[in-house]
């Protein structure tokens, strides 16, 4: 079987690459952070996950209009929303114009005794009746005046006002010529909910090209439209991975293509050859990737970029060291690379192999999409160099190029770096010495892993201040099996703060019961409403030398009796009201095997909120949750970069095991390890002396010098282990075609790395800043620690 497979190696290989670029085409690729989102979150954690994912929060466009005269940002706004409304594309569009909204008033009128937090059974006692009475008329004189007078007869005690105060939020936008506008600045603002849902990127990328076609004929006006939300943060920044990702494919692929017609004097065949480990690499990524996880994360593609610099190494170790001798029989070469280098070169795979298999068991699909993505493309890689190169190439690569060249420079290399061992050591050590004072550099955050700028996220601020929905620091989630049980949840914490209003401990809160009653409580107050006939004599009793004569109250004691029999009013009754978009925020629908959840988002008085205080008040309320939103984020990312920590020491324990049971000699095994560790260890001391932040891509950086670095320590262990047991009194001899092609596949690399440091994505600048340093590093290093104590090139 095996000889089999070996005779038909390149049939094997064409087919395994045509089945590869079938996947890779048909694959879906994603650039939203949910794959770096955890599998398993926290009950406070998966709260904030569930509202990233496919919260209100994900589906929130914040609009801003500027330019113009006032007169013309209010005129637009109103026309603007209108068309909005009209598209279909949106569940809700709010700009402060309510005049479409009538119907919706006579609808709150209506159920006013199922919705105002004042109806109970004291309300409809005679004290009770002229108490509200007294309190509505009393609010006649005032800018609340204007509501009453209308419906005063119909609605004497003002549970439309007591209604109204409970369902406002605590922070409204600033109003003027009928819609909402800036208190800082010279702006029209709107807000509007996407149908699509939040992760449907696709959806929101033509929701937003919507507003932006529709805005243009404002834009001869001289406005300008603004827009800024979550969705507006993913569509951008998927764009700007894919070009990023394409720019640096093009800008690597031109480098290392320049590069190696120089070292390989401009043949084309081999230039062609040296690319297939390269593409199949690739391929053989994607389509792994894209068959276990169900699509390719642009950030994972774009770290497979990196595999040019590492794939490329092994045609190139293979194209250079199988070059034949003058006069050796055709094949010759490849089956002394195979027997000489080939052992190397796959402990170097098995090596790497072990490396990124730790990242497979991540909770973040996100690095285990990267581990699947590295073991699957250096594979393949090696696989085909190995057995396709052998077919094509049997003898390598003709012609010198800078191939000499190269192999002089290591060959000085190792006779001058030898000597400063001890420097190099002290080096190490220093940086050990640094690592141990310093604070420690990974403090990054989760918002290091996306592209977003300063100035989209301020414009971002900016109008959340203006729409008065700047970001709640704290808020409380209950969780529930159905919509009735999320309310009453949401009743028994809101009992709870309304004391911690009452001391001052808490500004505010909104909830979604303060939109909708449970279905419990509205069959309470519809209770609570008296006959007719009690009614009318309560009332009598109650208007005595009032403001407001019985007589003339006979609408209120209709009303009061066509409320007792209202069907109770559910989240689906409020579709098609502004009351609807509010709930949602609030209101959280179960789906699955997830709960329904209510939030309840907090404002803070005189003192920062203490989640400690607050959990000692909600102690008797199990489901409740106080998520602290900047510490829950917090421990998020320091959850995600611990155990991708954990994993990378458990990949180089494996590493170090592999190599042991290899090798078979404590001495190799540190002769190798050091060089690679301290090129590391230097890394790491640079980034903490210069004080920057390091995050779980510059641990993966780390993760990827080890696998490419211990490449160079296990070639220069091979030539030393050469040395040493080379025969007495004869020269040894170092082949320089070895030392070249360690040159350029170092070189290859550093510059596929150095593109990725100048990359605009943060995930991927922060993997190119790590690793080119550090394979460079790793090579001066094994040249220093590992080279023959006497070499001599030829």
């Amino acid at each position: 079987m095996f000889a089999l497979a070996r005779r038909h190696a390149l049939a094997l290989w064409l087919v395994f690459v045509i089945a590869a670029t079938g996947v890779t085409l048909r694959t879906h690729y994603v650039a939203d952070l949910s794959a770096f989102l955890p599998r398993s979150p926290s009950a406070e954690q998966a709260v904030l996950l569930d509202q990233l994912r496919n919260g209100i929060a994900a589906r929130l466009v914040l609009i801003g209009i500027e330019g113009g005269t006032p007169e013309q940002r209010s005129a637009a706004s109103l026309q603007y929303a209108k068309a909005l409304r009209a598209s279909g594309a949106f569940d809700a569009v709010h700009n402060g114009d309510n005049s479409q909204f009538e119907a919706t008033g006579k609808f709150l009128f209506d159920h006013r005794y199922l919705l105002s937090p004042a109806v109970d059974a004291q309300r409809f006692t005679a004290d009770g009746l002229r108490a509200g009475i007294d309190e509505a008329t009393s609010l006649l004189g005032t800018p609340a005046g204007s509501m009453i007078k209308p419906v005063i007869l119909r609605d004497p005690t003002g549970e439309t006002v007591r209604m109204a105060e409970s369902m406002l939020p605590s922070q409204a936008p600033k109003s003027d010529g009928g819609v909402w506008i800036s208190r800082q600045a010279a702006r029209a603002v709107l807000v509007a909910t996407t149908h699509a849902d939040g992760g449907d990127l696709d959806a929101q990328e033509r929701a937003l090209q919507l507003l932006r076609t529709s805005f243009a004929s404002f834009e001869a006006q001289g406005l300008r439209l603004e827009v800024s939300g979550s969705g507006s943060f993913a569509v951008a920044s998927r764009a700007q991975i894919k070009s990023e990702v394409e720019r640096l494919a093009i800008a690597g692929g031109v480098a290392i293509v320049g590069l190696l017609l120089l070292a390989f004097g401009g043949s084309l065949r081999t230039l062609l050859t040296a690319v297939l480990p390269v593409a199949t690499g690739v391929l053989a990524g994607i389509a792994a990737v894209s068959l276990v996880h169900g699509n390719v994360h642009g950030i994972t593609l774009g770290f497979g970029t990196t595999l040019i610099g590492e794939a490329v190494d092994y045609a190139i170790y293979y194209l250079i060291q199988a070059r034949s001798s003058p006069g050796a029989p055709a094949g010759a070469g490849s089956q002394r690379w195979i027997t000489a280098s080939w052992p190397t070169v796959r402990l170097g795979l098995w090596t790497s192999v072990c490396g990124f298999a730790a990242l497979l068991f991540s909770g973040f699909p996100g690095l285990a999409q990267l581990g699947l993505f590295s073991i699957a493309g250096l594979t393949a890689a090696a696989l085909t160099t190995r057995w396709v190169f052998t077919k094509v190439a049997p003898d390598g690569a003709p012609g010198m190029g800078l191939r000499r060249h190269l192999g002089h420079a290591v060959g000085w290399c190792t006779a001058v770096l030898p000597r400063l061992k001890v420097p190099l050591a002290a080096l190490t050590l220093l940086a050990v010495f640094v690592l141990a004072w310093r604070p420690s550099p990974w403090r990054g955050d989760l918002s290091s892993l996306s592209p977003v700028g300063a100035a989209r996220m301020k414009l971002d601020a900016d109008l959340r201040a203006d729409l008065g929905a700047s970001d709640a620091g704290t808020l409380i989630a209950v969780s529930a099996t159905d919509e009735a049980g999320a309310l009453e949840q949401a009743e028994q914490v809101g009992a709870r703060l309304d004391k911690l209003v009452d001391t001052g401990a808490l500004a505010g809160y909104e909830s979604p019961a303060h939109v909708l009653p449970s279905p419990g409580l509205q069959a309470q107050r519809q209770k609570a409403l008296p006959d007719a006939a009690t009614l009318s004599t309560r009332l009598a009793e109650a208007t005595v030398d009032g403001p407001l004569p019985a007589q003339r109250l006979g609408g209120f004691i209709a009303d009061v009796q066509a409320a007792r029999t209202l069907p109770l009013l559910t989240r689906a009754s409020l579709k098609g009201t502004p009351l609807y978009g509010a709930l949602d925020a609030l209101l959280v629908p179960g789906s699955g095997d997830r709960p329904w959840r209510a939030l309840l988002n907090l404002q803070a008085g005189a003192k920062p909120i203490d989640p400690a205080s607050l959990r000692a008040a909600l102690a008797d309320v199990p489901s409740a949750r106080v998520v602290s939103i900047k510490p829950e984020l917090d421990a998020l990312y320091a959850r995600y970069l611990r155990e991708a920590g954990v994993q990378a020491l458990l990949g180089a324990l494996a590493v170090c095991v592999l190599l042991a049971l290899h090798l078979r000699s404590a001495r190799r095994l540190w002769r190798i390890a050091l060089p690679v560790a301290s090129a590391v260890l230097i890394v790491l001391a640079a980034f903490s002396a210069a004080g920057a932040a390091l995050g779980i891509l510059h641990l993966v950086g780390l993760l990827l010098t080890v696998a490419i670095g211990s490449n160079y320590a296990l070639f220069f262990d091979q030539i030393r282990d050469q040395e040493e047991n080379h025969p007495a009194g004869t020269p040894f001899v170092i082949d320089n075609d070895t030392l070249a092609s360690l040159a350029l596949a170092n070189l290859t690399a550093v510059i596929s790395f150095c593109l990725l440091a100048v990359s605009s994505i943060p995930a991927l600048f922060a993997i190119g800043q790590v690793v080119a340093p550090g394979i460079a590093l790793s090579l001066l290093l094994s040249a220093a620690f590992i080279a023959a104590r006497k070499p001599r090139s030829a």
